[in-house]
């Protein structure tokens, strides 16, 4: 049974606690979280047995945890992370891994040097739906990959990060100061805590949030490192509630081969609540990835390039249309001529949950000692073009992406 602490009892961190319990591969022994009030709640939840604790410190340093699960504001998520390595400890870590540049090298290093499991929590990495698009594209279904492109919609104030604020907010049950950690100080503010999204000092917005969950479907699928530049634009459009982090961000990130054009949009206006999906698109047919399955729309190319003559002189045209014919005769139709237009649909099976499958995913690797992919490495290689995108926005001009080297320019 594997010894598990949580760091940081929000709600991913809850989710993931409870895939982590469901699989019946692990117990929680702690946790730890600056609000006294989620303390409690862990107690409540899991058992008054679970030890806990505002310093994570103290998590770490008990012989009781064999792995945590960071699940913190995504500006603790390298300092936590690094260290439970350093105390020895596996780690799931929630997405984005780092919130600036210079974290993603150090805890590459990190991972390296102390042959712990890391793996980061973006759950597409785990999905039946990227590894069947994988599948496909390595076969060659859509001919050359050109351009794919993705979007994250939302129309709810729950997706737009309103989260609720507690009614005991209050500095006696906050560790203020340790929430700030290396952020700018500033006086108690729990909406800061509470809605820390909204905060680039605390979060990475929009493009770590989410942009991180596409750019992992789109490197599962692909196979890709990463791009070379990184242009974005956007905003905050509709949820003037004193964010700093823009709620509509577009981007487009140039690939080996193909582009690939992101949208998320937190204001959406339109129905469902959440509308996701990649769309690859390639020399012989388009195919759209959605957590529900992959489809598939092939139509065959016609036999032959057509012709643009009208504005050539008579002569000319003619001259032009003898050659042509010679190469593509003239034949009579017959139903036997008629293409088809291909339409190939593949769905999951109805108990597959990515979210689920990418913790026993975790779990297997802490008891194999055999890695899953997404390790700091990979994990550095999403975060790092969201973190791009955050640096076009705010310097407005297109960034450079070294993925192999992981260097911004």
């Amino acid at each position: 049974m594997i010894r598990l602490a949580l760091m940081g009892a929000g709600g991913m961190g809850t989710g993931d606690v409870e895939d982590a319990l469901r699989s019946g591969e692990a117990q929680l022994t702690a946790v730890a979280d600056i609000y006294q009030g989620r303390l409690d709640r862990a107690k409540e939840r899991w058992g008054s047995q679970v030890y806990t604790s505002r310093d994570y410190r103290e998590v770490l340093a008990r012989k009781d945890v064999d792995a945590v699960i960071v699940a913190t504001p995504d500006h603790w998520h390298a300092a936590i992370a690094e260290a439970a390595l350093r105390a020895g400890k596996d780690v799931y870590v929630e997405k984005p891994m780092v919130h600036k540049f210079a974290e993603g090298p150090k805890l590459i290093t990190a991972q390296k040097e102390t042959g712990r499991i890391l793996q980061v929590g973006s759950q597409y990495a785990s999905s039946l739906v990227f590894a069947k698009a994988g599948e496909l594209l390595q076969q060659k279904a859509l001919g050359e990959l050109n351009l794919v492109e993705a979007w994250l919609d939302r129309n709810t104030a729950i997706g737009a990060w309103q989260y609720s604020l507690p009614t005991d907010a209050t500095e006696a049950n906050i560790d203020w100061e340790t929430f700030l950690g290396n952020a700018p100080k500033r006086a108690f503010e729990p909406v800061r805590l509470f809605r820390w999204r909204n905060y680039r000092d605390y979060g990475t917005g929009v493009a770590g949030d989410l942009f991180v969950h596409l750019l992992t479907g789109l490197h599962f699928a692909t196979g890709s490192a990463g791009p070379s530049r990184v242009y974005a634009t956007g905003g905050v459009r509709y949820w003037k509630d004193g964010r700093d982090a823009p709620d509509v961000v577009l981007a487009m990130m140039d690939y080996p081969g193909f582009t690939f054009v992101l949208r998320v949009n937190l204001a959406s206006g339109a129905a469902p609540p959440e509308r996701f999906g990649l769309k690859f698109v390639g020399s012989e047919g388009t195919m759209e990835a959605t957590m529900s399955g992959v489809t598939i729309d092939r139509t065959p190319r016609e036999t032959e390039p057509g012709y643009t003559v009208d504005t050539f002189a008579a002569k000319t045209q003619q001259k032009f249309l003898g050659e042509y014919r010679k190469k593509y005769p003239v034949s009579k139709p017959t139903a036997d001529g008629m293409r088809p237009n291909r339409q190939e649909r593949y769905t999951p099976p109805r108990d597959h949950n990515a979210h689920y499958d990418h913790m026993r995913n975790f779990l297997g690797a802490v008891k194999s000692r055999i890695p899953f992919f997404e390790d700091a490495l990979f994990g550095y290689r999403t975060a790092g073009p969201s973190l791009a995108v955050n640096l076009s926005l705010e310097e407005q001009r297109p960034v450079g992406w070294d993925a192999v080297n992981l260097v911004v320019a």
